[in-house]
C-alpha cells in the first residue's frame, strides 16, 4: 500500500500538470514559429509568436491558421501566419499599390512600397475569383471567412490565389511575445480595427 502511495505521490502531479498544459495549448495560447518571408518586415522567418486564442478577429488583425483545405497546395495540415484584410461582407480591391476596403482606402503604413506594390497588380475579389478559379466570383468576403494577405505581398502565397479562410481553420491572433525586445513590433496588431 505504501509502494502504491509513493507512485500516486508523483504520478498524480504529472498528469494534472499535463492536463493543465493541454487546456493551456487548447483554449488560451500557444508558441508557434514564424516560416518563411511573407510577414516581413513585421515578422522574420524563424521568429517564435504566441497566439492568443480567445481574441477577437479584427480586421488588420495576423493570424495564424490550418492551411489545409484552404490553400489546395497545403496537402497536410501547416500553419500559414497572415494578416485579415477583409472580414464577411466586405469588399476589396488593390490598386496601384492602394488597398481598398469597402471602397476605403487602407492605410499600409506597416510595410514599404516596394512590398505595397511589387506583383500586387490591379485587383477585385471577383477577378481573382475568375482567374484562379476559386469561387462564385464573389464580390464580398463570404459569411464565416476571412481574406488574408501577407506583409510583404510580392511573395506571399494567400488570399489572392486560393480564395477565403474559413473561421473554424483559425487558431487565434497573433502576439509577439515579451521577451522580444523590438518594440516596433510590439505588437503587430496594433493596426486591428472593428470596421
Amino acid at each position: 500500500m505504501k509502494t502504491v502511495r509513493n507512485i500516486l505521490s508523483w504520478v498524480i502531479p504529472i498528469v494534472v500538470g499535463l492536463l493543465i498544459a493541454l487546456l493551456v495549448r487548447s483554449y488560451l495560447f500557444q508558441i508557434v514559429r514564424v516560416d518563411g518571408t511573407s510577414m516581413q518586415p513585421n515578422l522574420e522567418n524563424n521568429e517564435r509568436v504566441v497566439v492568443w486564442k480567445p481574441a477577437t478577429i479584427k480586421r488588420m488583425s495576423v493570424i495564424v491558421f490550418d492551411a489545409h483545405g484552404e490553400d489546395p497546395a497545403a496537402t497536410q495540415p501547416v500553419d500559414y501566419v497572415k494578416r485579415v484584410i477583409g472580414l464577411p461582407g466586405d469588399t476589396i480591391k488593390y490598386h496601384d499599390g492602394n488597398l481598398y476596403v469597402n471602397d476605403k482606402k487602407v492605410p499600409q503604413s506597416f510595410i514599404n512600397e516596394e512590398q505595397r506594390t511589387k506583383g500586387t497588380g490591379n485587383w477585385t475579389l471577383e477577378s481573382i475569383a475568375k482567374k484562379y478559379n476559386w469561387g462564385n466570383d464573389p464580390q464580398k468576403v463570404p459569411a464565416n471567412s476571412y481574406f488574408v494577405l501577407g506583409d510583404h505581398r510580392s511573395v506571399s502565397n494567400d488570399s489572392r490565389y486560393w480564395g477565403f479562410v474559413h473561421k473554424d481553420k483559425i487558431m487565434g491572433v497573433v502576439k509577439v511575445p515579451f521577451w522580444d525586445n523590438n518594440k516596433a513590433k510590439n505588437n503587430v496588431n496594433d493596426l486591428a480595427q472593428d470596421n
